[in-house]
């Protein structure tokens, strides 16, 4: 059986690295072809994962590049159609919702390739969001959907989907599982390495100490004015108010939109705090000791969302809604976007509160392993 991986955002190439894990241990019989499509790929955000994470390298780089959205997406469908009319898979595998989830699905769909969509069912329920047009678009192109949780199971549900299953699922008529989070599986794995391996904690001199994760990347909060400077005040105001660090790993993209629209008493404020410590985009497992020995996380990130609650950290979500409400309805998380005083608010009494629980509501660590189980049912 031949599967072709498509890959082309950081969590994506991480996301890939438990199925490819599960299939190398447990299913000789599946071989995989994984497809870089370059929608984010430089040495800092892609070529590094790959390398400390283990992950076979990508047969085919397809040097897609950053553009609009229209020209991104269109460039990846015709260069998708011709690698997968050349390598003829059984079937095209995807992660989540990015641009290259959607031009693969598209150009699969046409050719008539199966598509097995894992993180199948998720909705934030807000269609400006370009996510969730790929995500609904994918999903309903698909053959298997895998849910990593009984919320977007039911979601696929309520969009007609059927609980009945085939061992011979099509596109008209798919399969759809609730099969846990294949990031859960990666958090148990690379937790041991990130112990083994990472060392930002010692380098950054924060061992016994209290400290908050930070992280934001998102267009919608780095890209308005207003946001960014609301954003970043909080930040400062939390290290004065708790005398407590907060370590924000800067994205290049955040990065660029501070230099161009936070205001010049900000900008002196950042420069001169002994606490906001700003650091370089770090890599997946200092991201993990960082969350592992965090007090509270902050972030506009699914999937650091998502790791915070693995690790037991509580989170406040700089976004105004949230794929994973199960977080938020185990009162581990607070929906708090850039509401100054909610994050405020939110972040006094995360700290104060000692007493959180975190029901396994992620699956059991075993998702990749039942997903590769599923295509040898399916197409063996």
């Amino acid at each position: 059986m031949k599967i072709i991986t498509i890959v082309g955002a950081r969590p994506q190439i991480i996301k890939a690295a438990a199925f490819s894990r599960a299939i190398k241990e447990n299913f000789p019989s599946i071989k995989e072809i994984i497809v870089h499509t370059g929608q984010h790929y430089d040495n800092n955000m892609s070529q590094v994962f790959f390398e400390e994470l283990n992950i076979p390298q990508p047969t085919i780089n397809l040097q897609v590049g950053s553009s609009s959205h229209g020209e991104q997406t269109a460039l990846m469908i015709e260069k998708i159609e011709k690698v997968l009319l050349d390598y003829k898979p059984t079937a095209v595998l995807v992660y989540g919702d990015t641009n290259s989830t959607l031009a693969t699905a598209i150009a699969a769909s046409k050719i008539h390739v199966p598509i097995v969509h894992v993180e199948a069912g998720l909705r934030s329920f807000n269609k400006m969001m370009p996510e969730e047009i790929n995500r609904i678009m994918c999903d309903h192109a698909s053959t298997l959907l895998f849910s990593p949780t009984v919320t977007g199971y039911n979601n696929l549900l309520n969009e007609g989907f059927s609980k009945q299953l085939s061992d011979s699922a099509n596109a008209d008529s798919p399969n759809i599982y609730h099969c846990g989070d294949v990031m859960y599986d990666n958090s148990i794995y690379f937790s041991k390495l990130s112990a083994e391996k990472s060392s930002i904690i010692n380098d950054l001199e924060i061992e016994n100490e209290s400290f908050i994760l930070a992280t934001v990347h998102r267009n919608d909060n780095t890209d308005d004015p207003i946001k960014i400077n609301e954003l970043f005040s909080t930040f400062i105001k939390i290290t004065e108010l708790h005398n407590i660090k907060i370590i924000l790993p800067l994205h290049p993209r955040t990065e660029k939109m501070m230099s161009k629209l936070l205001n010049a008493d900000l900008k002196s404020k950042l420069d001169n705090s002994n606490l906001l410590k700003i650091i370089p985009p770090a890599s997946f497992l200092d991201i993990i000791a960082l969350e592992k020995n965090s007090s509270l996380v902050i972030t506009d990130s699914g999937g650091v969302q998502k790791e915070a609650y693995f690790f037991k950290k509580p989170c406040i979500i700089l976004r105004p809604q949230t794929e994973w409400v199960e977080i938020v309805e185990t009162n581990s998380a607070v929906i708090a976007d850039t509401d100054s005083k909610l994050i405020l608010k939110s972040t006094e009494d995360f700290l104060n509160n000692k007493n959180l629980v975190f029901p396994p509501v992620f699956g059991d660590g075993n998702a990749s392993n039942f997903i590769a189980s599923e295509l040898i049912n399916q197409f063996s």
